[in-house]
């Protein structure tokens, strides 16, 4: 961490990571709500989000603790490809066009939150979790 940064850049960029770190984490834990507690089967598409979801909790935990805005090197390889998958995820929904997804139908839509489909909520999640860390990130600078 930049030493040229004063105690309040420090708090903000620590609040930063924690509110990705709960951003990750309630992804985390819906995604298990859907698949646990609903029923809910994840497809393929799912589980690639999930993949690189996950992760995220501990990464931005660790880096809430520590103060460390570099953690942006971790954070955005997995954040922005999660929403590169998200969208297309929810661009299949959206167009329903055919999937060659191996496991469930990824273009079936199995539930709506205020109007949201599950990859339309990972997809908010990922986009935050990225510009929450590139936010750290600069004021780690």
């Amino acid at each position: 961490m930049s030493d040229a940064l004063n105690g309040v850049d420090r708090v903000t960029e620590r609040r930063l990571l924690a509110f990705g770190t709960v951003v990750a984490a309630v992804a985390t834990a819906g995604s298990l709500y859907f698949s646990e507690v609903m029923g809910l089967v994840p497809c393929e598409l799912c589980w690639y989000q999930r993949i690189l979801m996950y992760p995220l909790v501990v990464v931005l935990g660790v880096a809430a603790v520590e103060g460390r805005g570099s953690a942006y090197r971790t954070v955005l390889p997995l954040s922005i490809l999660g929403a590169g998958v998200a969208s297309y995820h929810s661009w299949l929904q959206v167009s329903g066009a055919a999937s060659s997804c191996t496991i469930g139908g990824c273009a079936s839509v199995q539930y709506r939150l205020a109007g949201l489909t599950i990859p339309n909520l990972a997809l908010i999640a990922f986009l935050l979790v990225s510009a929450v860390v590139l936010a750290a990130w600069r004021l780690d600078r």
